[in-house]
């Protein structure tokens, strides 16, 4: 037998054998665990005693260490400890099992010398400090957690470091300001991660209801911007807390500071702040921070967005508080037509082409007039193909309100067909599935519906499956469709704005029989109208019918959502709104509306302690 033919045998039952030894201990391992997890600690320590004699490693004395101290076993977990400390003097965590044991035999100044031992023996290792913090968390001790970091910041000579794991270290104590003068001490150093920091402060105040902990932000930026009242970082700190807390005039302020400071940045902060005020329906802050920018003139970077920012909100203002006077409907038309002169009809302005139409269509009765300016947008040569579906859509609109049914249809079929998988197409196809409803073809309606019920639009999903469901219903109870048809012409009405009409066609088919399904659709429709009628006690009424009597049907959160708004908007009742939005939260948790509801609810319920104070 030749040697190499021996060495490759040797070779062979070598890595059986390694591998044999290897199985052996990865069995062992996974039964130790099991017998750890299940508490059985006498049986886990044996094997863990047996595999660490053989392979000292970190994982082994953690485990025996735990198994140890589980058994109550101090002497055993303290020789264990002190033997490895002999071995691994830099494993300074060691320090903080030795002080565990100490505090679990009643040792507590012994424990506390322990761990104070352990900060004093911190380098520059990063990973032995990251392993001390740890062990300290791990021991309940924060405090000492903090300690460690900073001491390894003195270590350093570096103040800017550990900033991420010291704020968290004071939110968890409840050092609630002291984890701001961190952040802000990182922001004078490095005015570049304002973002991140403001990251990290919003997941503090989402996560928590803790006042102290608004509160505290708001002193230590109070305090920082009044010590440096040049500083740009910490306006902008300012504003961004404003904003969270929905205090949009105080952010129009600070945003206003910036602006004389900064004159350089061309009213940047404010049109951000009026953006953000009006996506909330603080209309006249959005208002005063366009306006204010627009009077920089036209030679401003944001003059063009200013001047539209206007306008959206004047129309936003009329959507939010149907009807609007007729001499400040001029007045607004007046301004659009005014704004078309200076900035032109073009792929810029099509926005406000389009809210244009649609004051001429549905508040100022001109019909033609609105459908010349959406057939000018569709003539527009640089115009995308987002924009020329949205126009499509509001064409349609406009052509369905007129009653020329089947040129909306042909529009919205359009629209679907070229975006088949986008939201736009799904709301192109649920406005022609409610059509063929306002039509009378009921089958053919609930059939696309029921397609559009999986859309990934929640709102689209939401609006099909409610009208689905009211088909499904009538079609059921009523075979003949005939109070379903009057129903879907009364419902067709109220789109056209002719609200008398459709008042007493909705009023007929609640008095034609004792009880349908209809019923309470029909008190909310007849609610809706009343609000447009500005008659607003009744229509508060009309909708405490809906939650009262249908507590228990589809629409009574939309009642809810409806009667809390009414009372928060128009009848200056913020208590009885509180409870509306209250109502949803607790009683219908599954509903569209209960992220709104508890928005709306907190903001109340603030409001009402800041009162009360």
């Amino acid at each position: 037998m030749s040697m190499p033919r021996i060495a490759r045998i040797g070779l062979l039952l070598f890595l059986l054998l390694w591998a044999a030894a290897s199985h052996a201990q990865q069995t062992q391992e996974q039964l130790a665990a099991h017998y750890y997890a299940n508490g059985e600690f006498s049986q886990a320590a044996e094997l863990y005693e047996g595999m660490y004699k053989h392979a000292p490693n970190k994982y082994y004395y953690q485990m025996l260490f735990r198994s140890y101290m589980e058994l109550e076993q101090w002497k055993d977990a303290e020789r264990l400890a002190e033997r490895r400390l002999r071995q691994f003097p830099k494993e300074l965590d060691l320090y903080v099992d030795m002080g565990r044991i100490q505090e679990r035999r009643g040792e507590y100044k012994k424990a506390a010398k322990s761990y104070d031992a352990a900060v004093d023996k911190i380098g520059y290792d990063s990973k032995q400090i990251g392993d001390l913090c740890q062990a300290f968390e791990t021991a309940n001790h924060p405090e000492y957690a903090i300690k460690t970091y900073l001491a390894a910041r003195k270590k350093m000579k570096n103040e800017f470091i550990y900033v991420a794991e010291l704020a968290t270290l004071y939110e968890r104590a409840g050092q609630y300001e002291a984890m701001m003068q961190e952040y802000f001490d990182l922001l004078d150093k490095q005015p570049r991660m304002i973002g991140q920091i403001q990251i990290s402060l919003q997941r503090v105040l989402s996560e928590t209801s803790n006042p102290k902990v608004v509160e505290g932000l708001r002193s230590a930026l109070v305090q920082r911007v009044q010590q440096h009242p040049e500083n740009k970082a910490y306006l902008d700190m300012m504003i961004w807390f404003s904003l969270q807390q929905k205090d949009f005039q105080f952010a129009m302020v600070q945003a206003k500071a910036v602006d004389a400071r900064f004159p350089e940045q061309g009213g940047e902060t404010l049109m951000r702040v009026g953006d953000i005020a009006r996506s909330n329906q603080a209309y006249d802050v959005a208002q005063e921070c366009y306006a204010t920018v627009a009077k920089k003139g036209k030679d401003g970077p944001y003059y063009f967005g200013s001047r539209v920012g206007v306008l959206n909100v004047q129309f936003a203002r009329i959507n939010r508080n149907f009807p609007i006077e007729n001499k400040k409907l001029w007045a607004l038309l007046h301004d659009y037509e005014d704004a078309f002169d200076e900035l032109g009809k073009n792929e810029h302005t099509v926005t406000l082409m389009r809210n244009y139409a649609d004051l001429m269509a549905y508040y100022a009765d001109s019909l033609q007039r609105a459908a010349d300016v959406l057939y000018d947008i569709l003539e527009l040569p640089r115009l995308s193909p987002q924009q020329r579906d949205e126009t499509k859509l509001a064409l349609g609109d406009l052509l369905l309100f007129a009653g020329e049914v089947w040129d909306a249809s042909l529009l919205y079929m359009q629209v679907e067909k070229s975006n088949k998988n986008e939201v736009i197409g799904s709301m192109a196809k649920f406005k022609n599935a409610k059509l063929s409803y306002y039509n009378h073809d009921f089958l053919w309606a609930k059939t696309q519906l029921d397609v559009l019920r999986a859309s990934t639009s929640k709102l689209i999903a939401n609006d099909a499956m409610e009208l689905s469901l009211l088909i499904s219903d009538n079609m059921e109870e009523d075979s003949t469709f005939d109070m379903l048809e009057r129903y879907a012409e009364a419902d067709l009405l109220l789109y056209r704005n002719q609200l008398d009409s459709a008042w007493a066609v909705f009023d007929a088919v609640a008095t034609s029989a004792l009880s349908h399904p209809l019923f309470d659709e029909v008190l909310l429709q007849k609610a809706k109208i009343r609000m447009r009628q500005e008659r607003y006690e009744e229509a508060d009424s009309l909708l405490g019918q809906l939650v009262t009597l249908y507590a228990h049907d589809i629409l009574a959160d939309d009642g809810l959502l409806l009667q809390a708004q009414l009372n928060e908007e128009k009848l200056n009742n913020p208590a009885k709104a509180r409870d509306c939005y209250e109502k949803i939260i607790l009683d219908y948790p599954t509903s569209l509306y209960v992220d709104e509801a508890r928005k709306r609810y907190n903001e109340l319920k603030t409001i009402a302690e800041g009162n009360a104070l």
